[in-house]
C-alpha cells in the first residue's frame, strides 16, 4: 500500500504528464479566467475570441499584432511603475499576468476604470481608478491583450521583436479617443 504522500507526488507527475502531452499533440492549457484566447474573428485588424474578448494574435515568426504592441508600449507608460515591468509584479503590486489567469475581461476593465482596495489585518492595496485618464482609457483593450499574452505565456518578457503595422483605423479612432 502507497503511503498518502507517495499517491500525492504520483498524481502530480501524472497531471505533469498529462498537461506537456496535451501542448504536445495540439492541445493548451487556458491560463486565463476569460477562456480560450484563441483569435477565431478580426475587425479591423484587432483580433476576438470565441467569446467576443479582445484577444492577441502571434505568428509563427513571433510576429504580434498591432493591439498586442500597444498593449506592451502603453503598460510601459502607464502601469509598470506599480505593477512592475512586463506585467511581473513588485513588492507593492500584483502580478497581472497572475491576476488575468483569474480575471475576466469584465473584472478587469472594472478594476482599471474604478479601481479596487483591498484592506485586512495585515495589509492595504489600492489600486486607483484610471476612468478619467486617456492615456489609459482610449487603450483599455491594447493592455487586456499585451497582459492575456503574457499570461498564456504567448510572448516572452521585454519589448516585442515585430508587430505589424497600425491599421488605418485605429490611427482615426486614437485621434479620435485622445480628442487631437
Amino acid at each position: 500500500m502507497r503511503s498518502s504522500s507517495a499517491a500525492g507526488a504520483g498524481a502530480l507527475v501524472a497531471a505533469a504528464l498529462f498537461a506537456m502531452l496535451s501542448c504536445a499533440i495540439g492541445g493548451s492549457a487556458l491560463a486565463d479566467a476569460s477562456g480560450d484566447p484563441a483569435a477565431v474573428k478580426s475587425e479591423d485588424g484587432k483580433f476576438y475570441d470565441k467569446d467576443g474578448n479582445p484577444t492577441y494574435k502571434v505568428a509563427a515568426d513571433g510576429t504580434v499584432d498591432w493591439f498586442t504592441y500597444s498593449g506592451y508600449r502603453r503598460y510601459h507608460s502607464d502601469c509598470h511603475v506599480c505593477h512592475g515591468p512586463d506585467g511581473e509584479g513588485s513588492t507593492y503590486a500584483p502580478a497581472l499576468k497572475d491576476s488575468l489567469k483569474t480575471m475576466t475581461y469584465g473584472d478587469f476593465l472594472n478594476v482599471v476604470v474604478n479601481g479596487r482596495k483591498n484592506v485586512s489585518a495585515s495589509q492595504e492595496s489600492v489600486m486607483p481608478g484610471f476612468a478619467t485618464n486617456p492615456n489609459v482609457m482610449c487603450y483599455l483593450d491594447d493592455v487586456f491583450v499585451y497582459l492575456r499574452a503574457r499570461a498564456n505565456d504567448a510572448i516572452p518578457r521585454g519589448r516585442p521583436a515585430k508587430h505589424e503595422d497600425k491599421p488605418p483605423a485605429v490611427a482615426k479612432a486614437e485621434t479620435s479617443c485622445m480628442g487631437h
